[in-house]
C-alpha cells in the first residue's frame, strides 16, 4: 500500500503507471491536521454557496486543499450529447486548446472515461488505470490528448444526477508534478460520498442557474455537432472496410490490444490480427499512428 511519490513520465516516452490497489475497511488514511481543517472549511464554504452559479469553484478549491492536484475539469454529461464544460481550474493557457477545444469537439469519443460513462459506469471515484483499455498508455490518443496536453495521470469522480445526466470531476496531474500516491488516491476515495452529496445538491439547486449551462438553441447546435461527429466516427472507413474491420479499427484507436479486442468482440486473436492486417492494407496505413492520423483527418472532413 505504501508506494512513494514518483515523477510523471515525460512526453517522449509512453506512460506506464503503477498497478492500482483498492482500500478496504481496515486501510489507514492519514493527513496533516491543517490540511484536514482546510478541507472541512472548504467544503463548508462550498455548501454555503451550493445554490449559486459559481458553486463549483468552491468544490475545486476544497479538493485542492485535500491533495496537490495540478488542474481540474468539471463537466456535465448527458446521454447522447457531447459533454459540456462547467468549470475548470489550473489548466495552463498553452494547453487549453488541446484539452478544451479539441476534446469537447470530438476527442471525447475515444476517451476511456466518456466511453465507460456511455456504457453505464456506476457513480464513484476512479483512476485512469481502472478504466483504460490494456494498451491505452501506448495509444496515439493518450499521446495526443494526454501527454501533449501536459497531462499524464487522471482521476475521476462521476455522480449520477438523474434523468440520464451525470456530473464528472476530472483531476489531472501533469509534467510539473508527481503521481498521486496510493494514500492520496485512497483519501480521494474516502471523501467521495461528501463530494457526491455536494454535486447532487448543486444539480438540484445551482446547476440550472449556472452561467455555464447553454440555452436550448446553443445546445441544439452542440447536439447536432455531436450526432455528426458520432456518425463520422461510426462510419470511419465505411467505403473500404467491412463492418468487422471498422469495429477492430475502433478498438485499436481506443487503445485495446489484440487480446482485449478479441475478448470484447468474442472472436479469436488470430481473427483480430487478420482484420487488422486487412484494414491497414485497405486504408494504406502501416501503423497505429498512421491509423490515428487518418482518423483525425476523417473527423475534420466530416
Amino acid at each position: 500500500m505504501n508506494s512513494p511519490h514518483r515523477l510523471l513520465p515525460r512526453a517522449s516516452a509512453p506512460a506506464r503507471l503503477r498497478g492500482m490497489s483498492k482500500p478496504d475497511d481496515d486501510t489507514l488514511i492519514a493527513m496533516p491536521f491543517g490540511a484536514l481543517h482546510k478541507w472541512h472549511g472548504g467544503m463548508r464554504e462550498a455548501f454555503a454557496h451550493v445554490d449559486e452559479p459559481d458553486a463549483l469553484q468552491y468544490l475545486a478549491s476544497a479538493l485542492a486543499q485535500l491533495v496537490s492536484v495540478e488542474s481540474m475539469m468539471i463537466s456535465l454529461e448527458r446521454k447522447d450529447r457531447a459533454p459540456q464544460l462547467l468549470h475548470q481550474r489550473g489548466i495552463a493557457q498553452e494547453y487549453q486548446v488541446s484539452i478544451l477545444e479539441r476534446y469537447f469537439s470530438g476527442g471525447y469519443l475515444l476517451d476511456p472515461f466518456c466511453l465507460a460513462v456511455e456504457q453505464g459506469l456506476a457513480q464513484g471515484f476512479y483512476h485512469l488505470e481502472e478504466i483504460a483499455p490494456d494498451n491505452f498508455f501506448d495509444s496515439d490518443y493518450y499521446k495526443s490528448y494526454y501527454l501533449k496536453a501536459g497531462c499524464s495521470e487522471d482521476s475521476y469522480y462521476i455522480v449520477d444526477t438523474g434523468n440520464d445526466t451525470k456530473i464528472s470531476v476530472s483531476l489531472y496531474q501533469g509534467f510539473g508534478g508527481e503521481c498521486l500516491s496510493d494514500e492520496q488516491l485512497n483519501l480521494l476515495r474516502a471523501v467521495e460520498p461528501l463530494v457526491r452529496e455536494f454535486i447532487s445538491e448543486f444539480s438540484q439547486r445551482g446547476l440550472l442557474r449556472s452561467a455555464g449551462i447553454e440555452r436550448d438553441d446553443e445546445q441544439g447546435l452542440r447536439d447536432d455537432l455531436k450526432h455528426r461527429v458520432q456518425a463520422a466516427f461510426e462510419n470511419f472507413g465505411c467505403e473500404l472496410l467491412t463492418e468487422r474491420e471498422r469495429e477492430v479499427a475502433h478498438m485499436v484507436l481506443r487503445g485495446h490490444s489484440v487480446k482485449s479486442t478479441a475478448s470484447q468482440m468474442n472472436i479469436s486473436p488470430e481473427t483480430v490480427r487478420m482484420h487488422r492486417k486487412n484494414l491497414y492494407l485497405k486504408l494504406e496505413v502501416g501503423s497505429q499512428s498512421e491509423l490515428f492520423a487518418l482518423f483525425i483527418e476523417w473527423l475534420r472532413r466530416h
